[in-house]
């Protein structure tokens, strides 16, 4: 694990949780624990509209997470109900928290490796919706991110199980001189959810 990320994770506290949080976080933990005792490989998808922002932080901090508390078998996606790309500053905040970050692509809509430990495979993350190729077709978790996802998906074709674990969209401050704040704030909240949810296992 790079040196700042293994910081950031032993900074983290189920104490700064709240309890109504974990209990919506809870059933996410359940079917991960679920999934651990079969042995089956646990794959999930975190689901936002766009696809730029909030599901793609965590779905590299659910990565983290597995590989931080040596839960095997976990295989982390995103999508969202349309395709768009990564917000830049979304890359930025991840690099600025210790990650390693190489542009694979520049094109309108790019790929990303981002890897969190030299050892390990990169993340590879681009926007692309929950059933592009890319992601499993079936036997995943979908993970809602967002209001505007889970209202626009009823139904997660190919999903065995979905849960609604939202977060406030950090474009709200796109332009502001809290921009840089406000991500750096929002990715360390998804990363100390995931960090307390993989800490259950």
């Amino acid at each position: 694990m790079f040196p700042q990320i293994k910081i950031h994770l032993d900074s983290f506290d189920a104490l700064a949780i709240t309890e109504e949080r974990k209990a919506l976080l809870q059933p996410l933990v359940t079917y991960i624990q679920n999934k651990k005792k079969e042995q089956q490989t646990i794959r999930l998808n975190f689901i936002c509209t766009h696809n730029s922002r909030r599901s793609h932080l965590s779905q590299v901090w659910a990565q983290v997470m597995a590989h931080h508390f040596e839960v095997a078998n976990v295989c982390c996606y995103t999508g969202g109900t349309e395709a768009t790309a990564l917000f830049p500053k979304v890359a930025e905040t991840l690099l600025s928290q210790g990650f390693h970050i190489h542009m694979l692509s520049a094109e309108q809509n790019p790929v990303y490796a981002i890897k969190y430990d030299a050892n390990e495979a990169a993340i590879i993350c681009f926007s692309k919706t929950y059933d592009h190729p890319f992601n499993p077709s079936s036997h995943f978790a979908a993970i809602m991110t967002c209001n505007s996802a889970d209202e626009a998906c009823p139904m997660v074709l190919g999903a065995e199980a979905r849960f609604p674990v939202k977060y406030d969209d950090p474009k709200a401050f796109d332009g502001t001189e809290l921009q840089t704040a406000k991500y750096a704030e929002r990715s360390l909240e998804i990363a100390q959810e995931m960090w307390w949810v993989f800490s259950r296992l």
